[in-house]
């Protein structure tokens, strides 16, 4: 139709309900899900400090797997078969590495960010965290993309790039930004047949990217719950000093595109940084600083304990350094040690327990845990054996 035939542009009216359409269309495509209205207000200030709630489950490193993380859900009664919320009032926090070595990552974020919505709704909350993978794609650090991942994200750019060009033909709308401006059409060193793969994960996740922006911007990197912190790989009485809203508001002004660079604020790169600690995930509990923990614990008012992922527990989730760092990364992705999904429960009334698909926990799930698990985790395990994968 030409602008003789329309002079007011076909559009003109219904410019926010047609750009509206565009994005469901382009979302089901790419994931398969309807999303709910978003309950939350527009430019939410990120919460660093959370209340104790009735039920708190936590969730450890989902890496690309999307049944391991239905399940992991199941497990907790969160969800039921249609993928619906069922918790209430339960509050989740899923602690980072969603990114990598799986091919699922993009359903994985939208199927949290259903989750989410579906829980404000009910009066609960889930918390999704930055792990040390998120941070790493942000960079454009793809070392660990698989191919299914790629293809995944070239899925997702083909048809983000054909809502751009709907949304092109209202004149009331404006001319959405190229994702890909400025981004190499090759790479050196890198197989031709990946270029379009990792063009259009660079376009989604760098910094003021159309996917880090609307799903990553809502991490925190560090969350404090009632009487627990949670973080992806640690926290050091260093970090604390810093501030950690400080730190989840800077982390996620980077992802916003408001920080000048590709890198990310010093404390979260390098070994000693929150993403990438492990001085309380190692193998043997006697190699843990115990020492460093408590210190680190005695500097954040009402904490006694820490709750963190990155390292993966061979035996299942533990505690050490008398139950207050909790380890709860079970490597339950097929891209990982393809464990057994469990998830850590703490209660108001009856403290802290494990709920675990282990088939040997059947009948009672919890008959893993010894009879004064109301007071600490007194696993009736051996020693957890960790399983190497790097980063």
């Amino acid at each position: 139709m030409s602008s003789r035939e329309n002079p007011s542009g076909i559009c003109n009216n219904i410019p926010n309900l047609i750009s509206s359409f565009v994005d469901t269309f382009v979302d089901y495509s790419v994931s398969g899900i309807f999303l709910p209205q978003d309950p939350s207000p527009q430019n939410e200030i990120l919460q660093t400090r959370f209340d104790k709630p009735e039920r708190l489950v936590a969730v450890g490193d989902l890496h690309g797997d999307l049944d391991k993380s239905r399940e992991a859900f199941k497990i907790a009664g969160l969800i039921d078969s249609s993928d619906r919320w069922t918790g209430g009032s339960t509050m989740v926090v899923q602690v980072g590495d969603v990114l990598d070595r799986g091919g699922e990552e993009l359903k994985i974020l939208y199927f949290l960010e259903k989750l989410k919505r579906e829980a404000e709704r009910a009066g609960g909350k889930v918390l999704t965290m930055n792990g040390n993978h998120e941070i790493m794609n942000i960079e454009g650090d793809f070392r660990y993309v698989t191919k299914k991942g790629l293809e995944e994200f070239q899925v997702w750019a083909d048809w983000y790039c054909l809502g751009n060009k709907m949304k092109t033909l209202c004149k009331g709308l404006d001319k959405p930004k190229d994702p890909y401006e400025g981004i190499p059409m090759s790479f050196p060193r890198m197989r031709a047949d990946c270029f379009d793969g990792i063009r259009a994960r660079i376009a989604a996740l760098r910094p003021e990217g159309p996917i880090a922006k609307r799903f990553l911007t809502k991490n925190q990197t560090v969350a404090v719950v009632g009487d627990s912190v949670f973080v992806h790989g640690g926290l050091l009485a260093e970090h604390i000093e810093y501030g950690l809203e400080r730190i989840n508001e800077e982390v996620r002004g980077w992802i916003n595109g408001l920080k000048e660079g590709r890198y990310a604020p010093d404390y979260c790169r390098g070994g000693n940084s929150v993403v990438w600690l492990r001085k309380f995930s190692e193998e043997m509990a006697h190699k843990c600083d115990c020492a460093a923990l408590e210190h680190a614990l005695s500097t954040i008012p009402g904490v006694k304990r820490m709750i963190m992922g990155h390292t993966i527990q061979d035996a299942g989730i533990n505690g050490v350094c008398n139950d207050k760092a909790i380890r709860i990364d079970v490597g339950m992705s097929k891209g990982c040690a393809d464990g057994l999904p469990e998830v850590l429960e703490i209660r108001r009334d009856s403290g802290v327990r494990i709920l675990t698909s282990n088939p040997l926990y059947k009948e009672n799930p919890y008959s893993h845990l010894a009879p004064d698990s109301k007071t600490g985790l007194g696993l009736l395990v051996p020693v957890p054996k960790q399983v190497e994968v790097k980063a």
